[in-house]
């Protein structure tokens, strides 16, 4: 189950509509959809997390907490609409496609996909433009 939650003044508009896109791309992944999680909120509260678990003292656009087992996908995913508004100028994207990119980015992660390097970089981009693409045909 997919559900979306948010610790800002953001809500997510039809999101029976991302939940199915998101559950879609899981299935074309040949993975299970367990409990996934989407918290909203903005860059203070991401920050926070971001010093308490990983020790990093910087802003980020999204963390993820994987709890996946064998072929089923689940976690926490915790996205910073501040970033993601302010990665939308930078990229010169609107705001639902970077959002759209973070959303499918966290399950990438659950999924086995990594960005640590170049390649995994490349890799991970290809990905994500080919289920934004998927949500919008």
């Amino acid at each position: 189950m997919i559900l979306f939650h948010s610790e800002t003044n953001f809500t997510l508009a039809d999101k029976e509509t991302y939940s199915s896109w998101l559950s879609n791309a899981i299935s074309e992944m040949q993975k299970e959809v367990g409990n996934i999680n989407y918290i909203f909120c903005d860059d203070a509260y991401l920050l926070k997390i971001n010093r308490k678990y990983l020790q990093h003292d910087t802003f980020t656009d999204i963390i993820s907490f994987d709890y996946s087992e064998n072929n089923t996908i689940a976690g926490d995913i915790f996205i910073s609409i501040d970033r993601v508004k302010e990665n939308a100028k930078e990229y010169d994207v609107s705001f639902l496609e970077e959002l759209k990119r973070v959303l499918i980015h966290g399950v990438l992660h659950f999924a086995g996909y990594n960005d640590k390097t170049k390649v995994e970089k490349d890799t991970m981009r290809k990905q994500e433009n080919y289920y934004i693409k998927y949500l919008t045909n």
